[in-house]
């Protein structure tokens, strides 16, 4: 992490408790995630506690404390996919990946998360690899991607 970009960050940011997300939204796009180490100079710089922007970081489920990997899985976590089988989904995942859903392979290739809602009701259960949309997604058919990532040497 560099000084200066967490400096540039700041002096371009306004210093109000409503610049907060902003600047952590800067910080996260800059650096994958918001490294802890900055809470206290953003905290500085909007004249609020840590805890205060830590209560926020801690809120929106878009932030990530620690690196992601470089492909991130998501499935959708709502009660439509539950019902059709996110569940046995999130199981599959999260056995051939040997992560829970919030976690990253310790290569830092995979991270799996759950999501809220995304609208997608009728195509559950559903879920997301680098942002593709994957519809009635099962165990077997996620594996399989996740394998063809594998193959394409994106774990070295």
């Amino acid at each position: 992490m560099e000084d200066n970009d967490i400096r540039n960050i700041l002096r371009e940011s306004g210093t109000k408790a409503r610049d907060i997300v902003p600047i952590l939204l800067r910080v996260q796009e800059r650096f994958g995630f918001v490294p802890p180490s900055v809470l206290p100079a953003v905290a500085r710089h909007v004249h609020r506690s840590e805890s205060e922007v830590f209560g926020l970081l801690s809120f929106y489920r878009a932030f990530g404390l620690a690196p992601k990997g470089r492909h991130r899985i998501a499935v959708c976590h709502g009660t439509a996919c539950h019902v059709r089988g996110c569940v046995a989904l999130l199981e599959g995942l999260s056995k051939e990946l040997g992560i829970e859903p919030g976690g990253t392979t310790s290569n830092g290739v995979f991270s799996l998360e759950t999501v809220d809602c995304l609208g997608c009701c009728a195509i559950g259960p559903f879920g997301l690899i680098d942002g593709v949309f994957y519809p009635h997604w099962t165990p077997e058919a996620a594996i399989a991607r996740i394998d063809q990532l594998r193959a394409e040497g994106t774990n070295r």
